[in-house]
């Protein structure tokens, strides 16, 4: 398979009361997708369902991130997801913290032609 990248996709998102780890990455995975609008599989001949699409999510602490719940929101395509260290927890003066997940979805096509 010649994986060849066409588009990378970057979104922020937040837990602010309850230190949701799953929660802000699943808004962190929509704002990279639901603010962009790639026509890219017609573009290059293919189905949506062609599209290979790698979710990568960053919080400080990936392993309370439920990567099934980050699949239910990818509208198409064939999906991996990673959840990774990065991101920020962000201290509150009354005690706690807001959680802050970044995610990067690259979208690659399988350029060889079918046999």
């Amino acid at each position: 398979m010649a994986k060849t990248r066409v588009a990378v996709e970057f979104g922020m998102g937040t837990s602010l009361r309850r230190k949701d780890y799953t929660k802000a990455a699943i808004s962190a995975l929509k704002n990279a997708l639901w603010h962009n609008s790639l026509g890219m599989a017609p573009a290059f001949g293919f189905d949506k369902s062609a599209m290979i699409v790698d979710v990568e999510v960053a919080v400080q602490d990936p392993e309370k991130v439920d990567l099934d719940q980050l699949r239910n929101i990818l509208p198409y395509g064939q999906g991996s997801f990673k959840a990774i260290f990065g991101g920020l927890n962000i201290p509150k003066p009354e005690g706690g913290f807001t959680v802050i997940a970044n995610a990067a979805v690259i979208v690659s096509f399988d350029m060889e032609p079918a046999a």
